[in-house]
């Protein structure tokens, strides 16, 4: 447990008010997001996110320490956003349901790959990476595309490349194994990078 980690939860265990209001501050924005993507409502989401506080005080006497705070509460919120979820719709579009060995194969030919990287940037970079970064209408163009990912997809890029967890701690978060975590990551990132080079390719 990190020495932050250790005041934190110290602090909680005291019933320092201070200490929970700089845990909402930290982690509560991203947990409704996160939330949200397996709910239909950002109500919803609000609903899973107290219910997430409730469990984290309620469990902390239980917290052990053997990952981190950050993950065993996203691993709470999606235990929680899950189960609301299914409960929320027992019923799923045949549109939503992926064809049958749809996953099966490589999320993008190999031969764009060289020495285990991709061979070719997504565009030539005219312009600063810095300036694209902030560019409203690609960053809307990404938001956009992992909506369409599937939950699982979605979830692992979400808590990998918005939220900036490491790779253990989404495998432990969402009780996926390393490797599959990682092959996710892999197709989520292709999928949200051909929709940016659809984006960027020249009209």
């Amino acid at each position: 447990m990190s020495d932050d980690d250790a005041r934190l939860i110290a602090g909680l265990r005291a019933g320092d008010e201070a200490a929970f209001a700089a845990l909402v501050q930290m982690y509560g924005r991203a947990l409704q997001r996160f939330a949200r993507m397996y709910v239909s409502s950002d109500a919803v989401a609000e609903d899973i996110v107290g219910e997430v506080w409730v469990a984290v005080l309620t469990g902390l006497d239980r917290f052990e320490g053997r990952s981190s705070l950050r993950t065993w509460i996203f691993r709470i919120a999606a235990n929680l956003a899950k189960t609301r979820g299914v409960r929320e719709s027992r019923s799923v579009p045949l549109s939503s349901v992926p064809a049958a060995g749809e996953d099966d194969g490589p999320a993008v030919d190999e031969a764009r790959f060289a020495d285990g990287a991709w061979a070719s940037p997504v565009r030539p970079w005219g312009l600063d990476a810095a300036q694209i970064a902030l560019d409203d209408e690609a960053g809307a163009r990404i938001r956009a595309e992992i909506d369409r990912l599937p939950e699982v997809q979605r979830a692992v890029i979400t808590l990998r490349d918005i939220h900036g967890l490491g790779s253990d701690e989404v495998s432990e978060a969402l009780g996926l194994s390393d490797g599959n975590q990682r092959v996710i990551l892999h197709r989520a990132r292709s999928r949200v990078r051909a929709a940016l080079e659809a984006y960027f390719a020249p009209g």
